[in-house]
């Protein structure tokens, strides 16, 4: 029996590459207007760049970096377009000549006010695709905050909006409501402590901050990124390595498009981050790393994007080393099983 889901992935998300000119750019091609888009250089050493909606497209935020939002109509993000977006003369993501990667999410074009939470939040959601962009106001006290999704997220990207003295937080279910883990940093996860979300996982209305600064410094503005698992469009879980070239297999239910990566149980590697516009083939191995400002590189550490999943091929501990645990977010280019009943071939 067929069931509901999205038949294509790239309504709802898409990477669209472009080469800088260092003038204002008009990007195209990404299928819809984006509520949230993240940049990066591939050709050179620059940091992370990210834009949405909800803050405005002139606001920018650097996902390797604790940095707080900067505000510039010149270097900034000129706009969202009704397919793109317009690039300004930035040299993180608009240099002459350096090639890049953007990642584009919809949300829902729109905001409104929720008041689901003890902390009244500015909220962005596409239900559909169960991805949300929360604006809030910290308290420093322990709080809910309202998503908009209707069901739980299982994965949270939270910066600080007003500070650069706070790390992105991030909450993924994989590890639970007593850790979190950086997305800045190449540290695992943080002991359990219920300063970081109050021992509370989300519920389908709010998601829980507690009192670290990370994402409840009282009086700060907060920008969060919430994620619930559609079947067939996206997948926020966890794998164990198995040391081998000939290795892990990750079942996720769709021929996934983009994947992120990252050790949770131990510090010291990076987090990984891949997806099909860069690598048309496999094996694939073009990868970038969101903590870090590093050019794209490309070698042996090696893995398959399958119909249904991605297949380890490298014996690297960074997202294969034996035993270890492994957190992931991954979205579609299509379900493995259409809403038709049409299977998906691998590439």
């Amino acid at each position: 029996m067929a069931y509901t889901t999205i038949n294509k992935g790239s309504s709802y998300f898409n990477t669209v590459l472009y080469t800088g000119t260092g003038s204002n750019l008009a990007i195209t091609g990404v299928g819809f207007k984006p509520d949230w888009v993240w940049c990066k250089s591939r050709s050179a050493a620059e940091d992370h760049t990210g834009w949405d909606a909800v803050r405005g497209s002139t606001a920018r935020l650097s996902q390797n970096t604790t940095g707080a939002e900067y505000v510039d109509g010149t270097q900034g993000m000129q706009s969202f377009n009704n397919d793109g977006f317009t690039c300004g003369v930035s040299d993180q993501y608009n240099k002459s000549g350096q090639t890049q990667v953007s990642w584009c999410w919809l949300g829902a074009n729109t905001t409104v006010s929720n008041t689901s939470g003890t902390i009244t939040s500015t909220v962005s959601a596409n239900t559909t695709a169960g991805f949300s962009i929360v604006s809030y106001t910290g308290t420093g006290a322990n709080a809910t905050v309202g998503h908009g999704l209707g069901v739980a997220p299982r994965m949270m990207i939270i910066k600080d909006r007003t500070s650069g003295a706070y790390n992105w937080t991030v909450y993924h279910a994989s590890i639970g409501n007593t850790r979190r883990i950086i997305l800045n940093s190449s540290a695992g996860q943080d002991s359990a402590d219920s300063r970081w979300w109050n021992n509370t996982s989300p519920t389908s209305t709010v998601f829980t901050v507690g009192i670290d600064n990370g994402a409840n410094a009282s009086g700060d503005s907060f920008i969060a990124y919430c994620f619930a698992e559609i079947r067939g469009y996206s997948k926020f879980d966890s794998y164990t390595g198995n040391g081998d070239a000939n290795g892990t297999f990750v079942y996720t239910g769709f021929k996934p498009a983009f994947l992120i990566i990252k050790q949770s149980n131990t510090g010291g590697e990076n987090w990984y981050m891949w997806d099909t516009k860069r690598d048309t083939f496999n094996v694939s191995q073009k990868r970038l790393f969101p903590n870090l400002t590093n050019a794209e590189e490309t070698g042996t550490l090696l893995f398959d994007f399958l119909s249904n999943g991605f297949k380890l091929r490298s014996t690297y501990g960074g997202f294969n080393g034996s035993g270890g645990t492994f957190i992931y977010m991954a979205f579609a280019e299509n379900p493995f099983v259409t809403s038709g009943g049409i299977p998906v071939t691998a590439r």
